[in-house]
């Protein structure tokens, strides 16, 4: 009989917010810095699925086979795949066994071997329990053995002080899960509470550096966001890199340049209300040039601020954090943007400062 759920299968999403709460209502997880895995194992098959619903079983090999030796014989989970070094998280050890060798992938499996941590049991046997609310999920989770288990808790107090203590592990926020919510497939029902504020973007072009000539050195990279319509907007740029590491992008990032054929930000695709990259500004009288590249990589960035409304941009400069190899551009939209909130500026004026939405 086949598994109650089939891979591909959306993992459930979170949404930032600002602030762990002080009332109850949530389940409260670390934050794993790792790449999202679900699980499916049906007998002697067993397939790991990535956020992007790709398969990970060629990059991760350890990882099915000993999940092969210790999970019940029909199971679907939810969770993370981490490679730790040195008693932390290590994400860029992580992003180096996305490789396309064979004998690259065998010989970091045995040095950098990776881990699943499981957050979440979504199918045992024949029963499904994406209906089943988180606090009946988690019970259910708690009775595995042979796998690790996230920690967790109702106490926001708790959640609180793991905000701060686990982010010398190498971890990077709480994650909150509605007690009372079934698992939601592809939908912000969790609520994610990080460190600093990331975003995960677009890398759809480029500039090269004004003291260098073209194709020697990158000068800045250029971001972009998807709206809920599919419109592919340009939020931002990352631009502070050391000299040697401009002249190693270019190089790097040489392969993805394109004619601009069919790109979204050039000629016929784009469209009324766009925000693209190069325009006539106020503050500039020229366009700016810059070089298109095929929409195939995820950078994770930080920022402060947004502005402009909606679809808004970075306030300033972001900051290059890391590749995203286990990100399609495609998933890469607003919804995962710190919303600003906004205030009655007659409010502020009188000393009521009232948020509005």
């Amino acid at each position: 009989m086949a598994l109650p759920l089939a891979a591909p299968l959306k993992p459930m999403l979170a949404k930032p917010a600002k602030a762990i709460p002080g009332s109850g209502g949530l389940l409260f997880e670390p934050k794993w810095d790792g790449f999202r895995c679900l699980v499916f194992r049906d007998g002697e098959e067993i397939s790991l699925q990535s956020r992007a619903e790709k398969p990970l079983n060629r990059y991760f090999p350890e990882v099915a086979t000993e999940l092969l030796a210790s999970l019940p014989e029909r199971i679907v989970l939810d969770g993370e795949l981490v490679v730790a070094r040195g008693g932390k998280l290590d994400f860029d050890a992580l992003t180096e066994r996305i490789h396309p060798a064979e004998s690259r992938v065998r010989l970091l499996a045995r040095e950098s071997p990776a881990q699943f941590v499981a957050f979440d049991l979504l199918a045992l046997g024949d029963e499904s329990f994406v209906d089943e609310p988180t606090s009946a999920r988690r019970a259910r989770l708690t009775q595995l053995s042979g796998v690790a288990l996230t920690p967790a808790t109702t106490d926001p107090a708790t959640a609180r002080h793991w905000f701060e203590l686990f982010e010398g592990a190498g971890l990077d926020g709480v994650i909150g899960k509605p007690l009372d919510e079934p698992y939601a497939p592809g939908k912000r029902i969790l609520v994610k509470y990080k460190h600093s504020r990331t975003a995960d973007c677009v890398l759809a072009g480029l500039r090269w550096h004004v003291d260098s000539a073209p194709g020697e050195a990158v000068g800045s990279l250029l971001l972009g966001l998807y709206d809920d319509e599919g419109l592919l907007h340009h939020v931002g740029v990352v631009g502070s890199f050391p000299a040697a590491r401009r002249r190693e992008l270019a190089t790097e990032l040489a392969p993805l340049i394109t004619g601009g054929e069919g790109h979204p930000w050039l000629g016929d695709a784009v469209r009324e209300g766009q925000r693209i990259p190069g325009g006539i500004t106020r503050w500039r009288s020229k366009e700016q040039p810059w070089v298109p590249l095929r929409l195939e990589r995820v950078a994770e960035v930080s920022y402060e601020h947004t502005e402009g409304g909606y679809p808004s941009r970075f306030r300033h400069t972001a900051q290059f954090g890391r590749w995203r190899p286990d990100r399609e551009p495609s998933s890469c939209g607003y919804a995962q943007l710190d919303e600003p909130a906004r205030y009655d500026l007659d409010a502020v004026f009188r000393g009521e400062v009232v948020r509005t939405r």
